[in-house]
């Protein structure tokens, strides 16, 4: 009784501990997109990512995504990024997050979509539109 009633009352403290994956996957792309790391951001990337800067969309292998993203940043270097919204489909093997980035040639909405490949979520979709 007593290791249950110990379970009971600290598994929320190892689940926040512990976040899941999908989490700490989040705020690492959320850091590496304030940050403007490209490099980083690329680790999660999937084989071929769909990137769209404006009006300007196109999917790309992971290579050239990652440039793509470079230049992003270098023409906007960014100095802020907050989530606004984030969820997950009904079955978890999808989610997404938009927030804003504030770089210094203006505020731009950002639209993260991921699905889970390989048994870890990969950005599929990147974008980045101005406000």
């Amino acid at each position: 009784m007593k290791k249950l009633l110990f379970f009971i009352l600290f598994a929320p403290a190892l689940a926040i501990a512990n976040p899941p994956v999908e989490q700490m996957n989040l705020a690492a792309i959320t850091k590496a997109i304030s940050d403007g790391n490209a490099d980083a951001l690329a680790q999660y990337f999937d084989a071929n990512v769909e990137v769209a800067v404006m009006d300007n969309e196109e999917v790309y292998a992971k290579a050239q995504a990652v440039q793509v993203v470079k230049d992003f940043f270098a023409k906007n270097k960014p100095k802020s990024f907050s989530q606004m919204h984030q969820g997950a489909s009904k079955g978890q093997d999808s989610q997404y997050c938009i927030g804003n980035l504030v770089s210094a040639s203006g505020t731009y909405r950002v639209y993260i979509y991921m699905k889970v490949t390989g048994g870890k979520y990969l950005i599929q979709e990147l974008r980045f539109d101005k406000e």
